[in-house]
């Protein structure tokens, strides 16, 4: 194992297990202990979960909502193209291993199960459904040793596969950089499943400064670029990404997404705790 990542693992492991950190309600409904609401009765409800004493005051029939039972199933699915191969502070890829860990260990404390994929062209299995430590090593050496450059996301078929391979109602952490995301709908996957979304950027992607003549390369299909970074560039690139991220958020927020993003230079542990308090 590397040495980096050894540390990242260490870290984390320490950081989840002496932090106190409650167990976090699903915005999943189902059967379970948990209140969530009351709604009007409707065909099919259990009249079991009938509230009489509302119903009387109300004189029509409402019935309790719960929150999902307390072991879910959790799905880390870190999304790996070139792009993720980048970092002014720390790489990207580096920053998406330490997140991944900590949702591991975090689905561990809880006693819930976890399982993993790894999402670009397609999705492949990770690791599959465990509450295992080593699970949590095995799935971050992965991500660690994956070879991303090259590789491109194709969001339609992302969508597809994992509305199919997932079948059980689950939480779904879809970690990436989601730039380009024109062809992103969760709207589908976000019925089925509950999904939250974590933003892994560097500052220098957004704010990019003036370098004149630079040699690049895409590293999503290894393409040379021969760009004159100048003002207007930077000014019509930064244009760009702030439309792609209005389009994103929008859309996260109308599939009732929560999501967070986080710079390379940021703390992980603490963006994580305030988006899933």
């Amino acid at each position: 194992m590397q040495e980096n990542l050894k540390k990242i693992l260490i870290k984390t492991k320490r950081q989840i297990f002496s932090e106190i950190i409650g167990n976090n309600s699903s915005l999943l409904q189902g059967e379970g202990y948990d209140f969530l609401e009351l709604k009007e009765y409707e065909y099919g409800d259990d009249v079991k979960n009938i509230d009489w004493v509302i119903s009387a005051k109300l004189k029509k029939p409402y019935v309790k909502v719960f929150h999902a039972q307390k072991e879910l199933n959790i799905n880390i699915i870190p999304i790996l193209s070139g792009s993720i191969y980048f970092g002014s502070t720390k790489f990207k890829q580096d920053i998406i291993i330490e997140i991944c860990s900590i949702l591991g260990f975090c689905a561990i404390k809880q006693n819930d199960p976890f399982s993993s994929f790894i999402a670009n062209e397609d999705v492949t299995l990770c690791t599959k459904k465990s509450k295992r430590l080593f699970s949590v090593n095995t799935m971050c050496e992965k991500i660690s040793t994956y070879s991303c450059l090259g590789k491109s996301i194709n969001y339609k078929n992302l969508t597809n596969s994992l509305f199919k391979k997932i079948k059980h109602k689950s939480i779904l952490f879809l970690i990436g950089d989601f730039f380009d995301t024109k062809d992103l709908d969760l709207k589908l996957l976000s019925k089925k499943h509950e999904i939250i979304v974590i933003i892994v950027r560097d500052n220098f992607e957004e704010q990019p400064f003036a370098l004149g003549d630079v040699n690049l390369i895409d590293a999503n299909t290894n393409t040379k670029l021969n760009i004159n970074l100048n003002q207007k560039t930077i000014h019509n690139y930064i244009k760009e990404v702030k439309k792609n991220d209005h389009i994103l958020f929008e859309h996260l927020q109308n599939c009732n997404i929560r999501f967070t993003k986080i710079y390379t230079h940021e703390l992980v542990l603490s963006k994580l705790l305030r988006l899933l308090r």
